[in-house]
């Protein structure tokens, strides 16, 4: 049974063209969706993505917080789309990205995420994967849960459930992300894994 997630829209192939690659051959692995981000790197668990959704334009939603992107019309409903890029303190994307379609459970809120682009879905080995650094800062903590160790990097892992809005309604972390950012030239969250991947460098 393929649990990829599927594509659509205009393009039916993401940037990079859309495949999976075996990375590791052992049995204690973990299908990942790589997306990208400000060229840098992250994943979801492709089990958790109902679809990919390609060029979407979305309709703005007046007096919403900065992080909710908009909404988009799927499969008949009004599905709300939360900007990644706001959420680490970005600029917005200049053109249009996709669109990653949450899946839902029961009551649940339907929910997708905006990034710039998706590479493709790798095979990861849970050997390869470390948690999240105790020098993360908390905006870090409440989006990522921990890395997976590539040949040349880190993949930083996203939860879904972390990236609900009704989630991020619950806490005031994600205001004013733009300014913490640029004292950084890091999105905000992710200079925590900066140690880790020097590391990853040296080896």
């Amino acid at each position: 049974m393929n649990t990829s997630p599927s594509i659509q829209g205009p393009q039916t192939t993401a940037p990079g063209n859309l495949g999976i690659h075996r990375l590791w051959e052992q049995d204690e692995s973990t299908s990942i969706c790589s997306v990208v981000v400000d060229d840098r790197l992250y994943g979801i668990d492709t089990r958790k993505i109902r679809e990919v959704l390609g060029n979407k334009k979305l309709e703005r939603v007046p007096l919403a917080p900065a992080y909710i992107g908009g909404v988009v019309s799927y499969r008949g409903d009004v599905l709300t789309v939360v900007s990644f890029r706001a959420l680490l303190g970005l600029a917005e994307l200049p053109g249009p990205g996709y669109v990653l379609v949450f899946k839902s459970a029961g009551e649940e809120e339907s929910s997708g995420l905006l990034v710039d682009s998706v590479s493709g879905v790798v095979i990861l080995g849970h050997d390869t994967y470390t948690p999240n650094p105790s020098t993360l800062d908390p905006v870090g903590k409440a989006l990522f849960s921990g890395a997976f160790r590539l040949d040349k990097g880190l993949l930083i892992q996203l939860d879904p459930e972390r990236l609900r809005p009704s989630r991020l309604a619950e806490t005031a972390l994600f205001q004013g992300r733009s300014a913490a950012a640029r004292q950084t030239n890091l999105p905000v969250g992710t200079t925590g894994f900066k140690d880790l991947k020097e590391q990853q460098c040296e080896r």
